[in-house]
């Protein structure tokens, strides 16, 4: 079976850490507020890709230098070039973007993004990508396409920010460009808890780490229905379901938490 392990990732465009189980990838340009460049995005979607063969990183943490998440794609390494592409490298550009998308949501680990100031453009749709998201009282978080002449529709936006926050949230956020404040990301669902800023990073590592330590295959399992399950019917939901539990009850940590209620312990969870 092919198998990476987090020493072999050793990426070029942003810093990346291995402690107790848990990845954290930090965005580190806090001088231009963590801004994504052609490679920087390339390099995430190649590590999101590589993670499901990654067998001791069991979650994965996104975070930003310098007290700002992501500001969005870089005015000059990126918005510029743009505007002098054909619609053959346009097209190629959007594609890669959303393909980042595409390897969060089916790498197996659960992500946790940790929101400290500006999260904007395609850093608020990171932190919309990620199964949980921790910000500060301070932090804003801006979908601001619309203002740089684009649609609300990128990465994935209209599809998975109404499922977060309710449709008609997301459409004054997408048509307006706005940025969502943090008691609001709070109160709609967006944001899973909001802590002082500089602790939210070590909340977000806190709660991956418990996540890490749990059954980690069976959380796996729970993204991937998370998932799959938006476009079918709840008959073929029930369907799917059935059959991803029925894997769930064969694996040994469902012995182990059987076993751990007999003796009146806590289960030890190993992921298999």
């Amino acid at each position: 079976m092919y198998t990476l392990k987090a020493a072999d990732f050793q990426p070029k465009h942003f810093a990346w850490k291995v402690e107790d189980r848990v990845a954290t990838i930090t965005l580190n340009r806090p001088e231009r507020k963590n801004p994504l460049t052609f490679e920087s995005y390339a390099e995430l979607r190649d590590t999101f890709h590589k993670l499901q063969y990654a067998d001791d990183v069991k979650t994965v943490v996104f975070t930003g230098a310098g007290g700002n998440f992501c500001s969005g794609g870089d005015v000059h390494e990126i918005i510029g070039p743009l505007t002098k592409m054909d619609m053959t490298g346009l097209l190629a550009f959007c594609r890669m973007t959303g393909d980042l998308v595409k390897e969060m949501r089916q790498c197996p680990q659960p992500i946790v993004s940790a929101v400290e100031g500006v999260c904007a453009g395609a850093g608020a749709i990171i932190a919309m990508a990620s199964d949980l998201r921790y910000g500060s009282p301070d932090c804003t978080t801006a979908f601001l396409f619309t203002r740089v002449g684009l649609a609300g529709c990128d990465m994935g936006a209209c599809a998975i920010l109404p499922r977060i926050i309710g449709q008609g949230r997301a459409a004054e956020l997408l048509y307006t460009g706005r940025a969502m404040k943090a008691d609001e990301g709070l109160a709609w669902g967006f944001y899973n808890g909001l802590f002082p800023a500089g602790e939210v990073l070590a909340k977000a590592v806190e709660s991956a780490r418990k996540l890490a330590y749990g059954p980690t295959f069976a959380h796996s399992v729970t993204k991937k229905c998370l998932n799959q399950e938006w476009s079918v019917s709840i008959e073929q939901a029930l369907e799917i379901e059935a059959e991803a539990q029925a894997i769930c009850m064969q694996t040994e940590d469902f012995t182990r938490a059987y076993n751990a209620f007999v003796a009146k312990s806590k289960p030890v969870f190993e992921g298999n």
